[in-house]
């Protein structure tokens, strides 16, 4: 069985679809104080699969935690974990004394909920593989990029990809090569959370479609600055695609007013822009811990 929540229920019920598993959504009342009571199935099968995605993650973290350990109460004797995207991953070191490493405690929190956590495209930076943040029995991170180079693939006609920053670059490539696409990347230096600069790599902008590629906007402070950099090359025309739409601070008219004419994302996060749906890959990954 997949249990679900309202937040994230269309993408739940597709995927239980895909699997031809039943989908039961999990009640959630909230409180006037702010508390939640949730409940969940008096009775569940064995294997239950929790899926929600993990952005403004600080409600929904203690909703997970009251539904996991219920359903253990109910029958479940292994629970996986689906959440696209999942947060507090980008804080994996103390910068000064007494900084809480979220990454390590987000973590190990969530072990110790689900015998298996699956999730899409990660933001891991000192660390290469996800189970050294989760050190649950199987800690599953797929890519959004296959199912983005089919959605570029059957929706645009040589456009240039092209990457914020080198950070990025895993992303661009893994999207345009398999489509047979060209990328670039540009070379941002970061001064503060909303103060960017960026260098656009040499090349011919002129009349061509380009589209911005990234693993998550969240102010989207860089791609802004990249839009505003292209319109001055006589681009034809600026697109963006990115796995985790965030999308904090209005960051969508910000967006749109710096050129941005098509904004495309994954459904890793509900939002307007969902166009390229997961239920496919994230089926996959679950077959296989069958």
């Amino acid at each position: 069985m997949i249990l679900g929540f309202s937040d994230y229920e269309a993408q739940g019920r597709r995927l239980a679809e895909r699997l031809e598993q039943t989908f039961q959504a999990i009640d959630i009342h909230r409180f006037p104080d702010g508390e939640s009571k949730v409940t969940v199935p008096a009775e569940l099968p064995e294997r239950v699969i929790l899926c929600r995605s993990l952005d403004r993650p600080n409600d929904k973290l203690i909703e997970l935690m009251l539904a996991a350990r219920t359903a253990r109460e109910s029958g479940a004797r292994h629970l996986t974990l689906v959440a696209p995207y999942l947060c507090y991953m980008r804080q994996d070191i103390a910068f000064s004394p007494g900084e809480a490493v979220s990454q390590r405690i987000v973590g190990q929190f969530l072990a110790g909920l689900f015998d298996a956590v699956i999730t899409v495209d990660p933001h891991l930076h000192r660390i290469e593989r996800l189970e050294q943040a989760i050190p649950t029995g199987a800690a599953i991170s797929l890519s959004a990029a296959p199912a983005m180079s089919a959605f570029l693939a059957d929706n645009e006609t040589d456009p240039l990809l092209l990457g914020p920053d080198e950070e990025a670059r895993q992303w661009v490539r893994a999207i345009a090569e398999p489509a047979g696409l060209e990328y670039a990347v540009a070379h941002k230096e970061r001064r503060g959370d909303r103060d960017v600069r960026v260098v656009l790599p040499k090349h011919d902008f002129a009349g061509r479609t380009v589209i911005l590629i990234d693993d998550m906007i969240s102010t989207g402070r860089t791609l802004i600055t990249v839009a505003r950099a292209l319109k001055e090359t006589g681009v034809g025309s600026i697109r963006c695609l990115v796995t985790h739409p965030l999308f904090a601070d209005d960051a969508t008219r910000h967006l749109q007013e710096a050129g941005v004419d098509r904004l495309w994302s994954s459904d890793s996060i509900t939002h307007a822009s969902n166009a390229v749906a997961l239920d496919q890959t994230l089926a996959k990954a679950i077959r296989r811990l069958e």
